[in-house]
């Protein structure tokens, strides 16, 4: 592994970015595609080169590529970490990037804005590359920005869209507030390990545990639990998590391809992918852990209830992303990180396919994307029934697909866990199963099955869109069924020795391996525990409220009319932030305007200072009269005034 090809990998998508970006309307749409598809290709493959050279010849990379700047005995460099957890991240991001790129080709097809997207996506997965392979934590917020900044660049893509512009200025100020305390927590690295490099850092972990921090008069706080907690508030709005969650459902107002990009294998997960890189740190903060899990529970469990009232295809996708985000953070907390980890890649893949399915839906039926305005879609979508089903099954933890083994592997091992908080976060990601199989399958049914209720447009019926498009949902849906079979390493096995760090106190996973026997043992105790039949149940229960009774939802809507409120209100986060914060926000600005610019500084500083002038000239010319007796008497007067002044 040398540093030329990983400078390569990096730097494709940017060369790709640039092409198409300044150069699109010269070279043409074609072209811009390609320079895009190609950059992200190259970083594809020689990802997957890089996973092979450190899992099968064990090499692993920590150099500077150059130094930035030194301020006294800081050093700020640029540099690549590459190990096993690095690896799989690229492979990850590069595998659905490039499927998103070539699935733009035809969603894209008629816009205006064809090339500019294709640079957006390209960006988007160099700034990505950069946050993953990053060997100090100011290169981490390098591309932990980068990434902030082109999500609200592709998320106002539509920019006459006023729903669009709105979106992505609301991601834009909910993700300052995490990096705020995101960069608080770097500080607090540097302040007490004198260096940003991950390595140094990480040695000094134990120290930097023994020390407190007086943050109120007469309060001794943990430093390291100070510094995790504001790091991990970092990852509350990258990872979107209770309370810094409301940016994500409104990110659906960009195009479909951003959204599988943005919600499966980039943005959302660099959270997820920070905390497991800084467990060293976590490890020794048992109240960070904790704080880390309980969020977790949190957003697993409550953002599953709204997915079960959305009416928009995609919004339903984007509230089942924020809960499966929850089960991850949850594996974080109980310090079961590659368990997580292992989620957020199978997560990557079904996701990514369910977005793409649903961009294939609206697509076929002319942009529409209210599900209630579908069903039927089954005999005219084959392929694309036949993905979204492989996807939903993933979703919900069916037996044997790949979101079986990861979300089973983190609630065994959330089951182990003695974390202050396990027993709520227990009961949280086990309710999460029952509710995550009746939206996933309340969409599936109410978009492929039932009676058609969709407008057939001139008698023009819907069908599978072209290759461009299908083809990315077959190449998802493969590790969407078969990812789960790399359990054995990547959570019992060593796969990430080396790249994660845990006490053996802490070590859940350890103690689920001494009972994990092979896959289909696996499978066969998955049939007898409480998340299959929970599953089944959801499943059933969606069947029989949305086929066989589709009259009982709204009853049940009616007589519950207050809590279908709440919920469609989103338990009141948007309408408090609005009134609170930007609400508050505004007044403080009106106050700042009216009484400082207009009262203090208009008011009295300059049209003030202006009459106080005017008025003392008012006076001051009457002196001037131009008759000579009147300035030979002040004349006198001004001597006797100096003679009187000299005696005395």
């Amino acid at each position: 592994m040398n540093q030329s090809m990983l400078l390569v990998l990096v730097l494709a998508p940017l060369l790709g970015s640039i092409i198409a970006g300044l150069f699109g309307k010269r070279v043409g749409r074609v072209w811009s595609h390609r320079a895009a598809i190609a950059g992200v290709s190259i970083a594809f493959a020689l990802s997957l080169w890089v996973l092979k050279l450190v899992v099968f010849d064990g090499q692993t990379y920590n150099q500077q590529v150059y130094q930035w700047m030194q301020a006294g005995s800081l050093s700020i460099e640029v540099g690549f970490l590459v190990d096993s957890l690095t690896a799989m991240m690229m492979v990850v991001v590069t595998f659905v990037s490039l499927m998103v790129h070539i699935y733009t080709i035809g969603y894209m097809h008629d816009d205006d804005g064809y090339a500019r997207f294709f640079s957006y996506i390209s960006l988007f997965t160099f700034s990505m590359l950069m946050l993953v392979m990053a060997n100090n934590f100011m290169q981490l917020f390098f591309g932990w920005e980068a990434v902030g900044v082109v999500s609200y660049l592709l998320i106002g893509f539509w920019y006459k869209k006023p729903t669009a512009i709105y979106a992505n200025l609301k991601a834009f100020l909910v993700n300052r507030v995490g990096d705020f305390g995101f960069i608080l927590g770097i500080a607090g690295v540097l302040m007490y390990a004198g260096s940003l490099d991950y390595v140094q850092v990480f040695a000094q972990a134990p120290d930097m545990a023994e020390n407190t921090i007086s943050l109120f008069s007469g309060t001794q706080w943990s430093a390291m639990s100070v510094i995790c907690i504001l790091l991990f508030i970092g990852a509350m709005g990258k990872s979107a998590q209770v309370p810094l969650h409301v940016w994500l459902p409104d990110s659906m107002e960009g195009p479909t391809p951003i959204s599988a990009l943005i919600h499966a294998a980039t943005m959302v997960t660099a959270g997820i992918f920070m905390v497991a890189r800084m467990s060293p740190l976590f490890e020794f903060s048992e109240t960070a852990l904790s704080f880390v899990l309980v969020i977790g529970a949190i957003t697993a469990l409550f953002m599953g209830f709204l997915g079960l009232i959305q009416n928009d295809i995609k919004r339903v996708i984007a509230y089942s992303t924020l809960s499966q985000l929850g089960y991850m953070t949850v594996a974080l907390g109980a310090s079961a990180y590659a368990a997580g980890i292992f989620h957020l890649m199978t997560h990557a893949f079904f996701k990514a396919l369910l977005f793409l399915a649903a961009g294939s839906v609206i697509i076929a039926l002319h942009h529409e994307q209210d599900i209630r305005k579908m069903g039927g879609l089954k005999k005219y979508l084959p392929i694309t029934y036949w993905t979204s089903l492989i996807g939903s099954l993933a979703l919900i933890g069916f037996p044997g697909m790949s979101g079986f083994f990861s979300k089973d592997s983190i609630i065994e091992a959330e089951h182990l866990s003695l974390i202050p908080g396990h027993d709520f976060a227990y009961f949280a990601i086990l309710s999460g199963v029952f509710i995550t199989a009746l939206y996933s399958f309340r969409l599936f049914f109410l978009v492929f099955h039932g009676e058609e209720r969709f407008d057939k447009h001139d008698g023009h019926l819907p069908h599978d869109p072209p290759a461009v498009i299908t083809v990315p949902l077959i190449l998802l849906a493969i590790p969407s069924v078969f990812a789960g079979v790399f359990i054995g390493d990547m959570v019992f096995g060593d796969f990430f020795a080396g790249a994660i760090f845990v006490l053996p106190e802490h070590d859940v996973l350890a103690h689920f391996a001494e009972n994990y026997h092979g896959l289909f043992a696996f499978i066969l105790h998955g049939l007898m525990t409480p998340p299959f039949w929970l599953a089944a149940l959801g499943v059933a229960t969606a069947y029989f409220l949305y086929i066989k009774r589709p009259d009982i939802p709204a009853k049940i809507q009616q007589q519950f009319s207050w809590l279908h409120q709440v919920l469609e209100n989103k338990y009141g986060f948007d309408d408090f932030n609005d009134k609170v914060f930007a609400g508050g926000s505004r007044l403080i600005g009106r106050i700042f305007w009216k009484v400082g610019d207009q009262t203090i500084i208009d008011g009295a500083m300059v049209n003030g200072t202006a009459k106080t002038v005017g008025a003392v000239a008012k006076v001051v010319r009457h002196i001037q009269s131009g008759y000579l007796y009147h300035y030979a008497f002040v004349m006198i007067l001004g001597v006797w005034l100096l003679l009187t002044l000299f005696v005395a």
